[in-house]
């Protein structure tokens, strides 16, 4: 057992010192206590209690999954407004308007990280528009 008890924690000091473990919640490390419980009790004979633990928590891991899948939108228009692109624009000068904004708006570069967001997504509104538009421009 004390093995791979170290197996487990020397794991998740290399995910946490890689930075893997950066989306992750209190909320989802209870989860998966939650399922490491009923896993134990449903290898220790309490087959009910164990599986309903174990399901509950593969049912939060799919809630948090689709949580994390929804990306903000907005219009064509108002992604071309903030980027500052007209509607002939290239992919070349797509990408060249948000490199431009994203090195000053960036958290690292002392922009908010909501604020980068919104210049990410509206850099893939546009490259998604400009693929709908010209299939030949990826």
């Amino acid at each position: 057992m004390l093995p791979l008890l170290l197996v487990i924690g020397g794991a998740m000091i290399w995910a946490w010192a890689t930075g893997r473990l950066r989306n992750y919640t209190y909320e989802d490390g209870i989860a998966l206590a939650l399922f490491l419980l009923g896993v134990r009790l449903f290898t220790t004979g309490r087959l009910v209690m164990g599986a309903a633990l174990m399901a509950g928590t593969l049912l939060w891991g799919a809630y948090r999954h689709n949580q994390h899948r929804v990306r903000p939108s907005m219009p064509v228009e108002d992604a071309r407004a903030l980027l500052g692109v007209g509607p002939e624009a290239s992919l070349a000068d797509i990408r060249a308007a948000h490199r431009r904004l994203i090195a000053r708006l960036h958290p690292d570069a002392g922009g908010s990280s909501e604020l980068a967001n919104r210049v990410n997504v509206a850099r893939d509104i546009l490259v998604a528009d400009l693929s709908r538009r010209t299939p030949s421009a990826s």
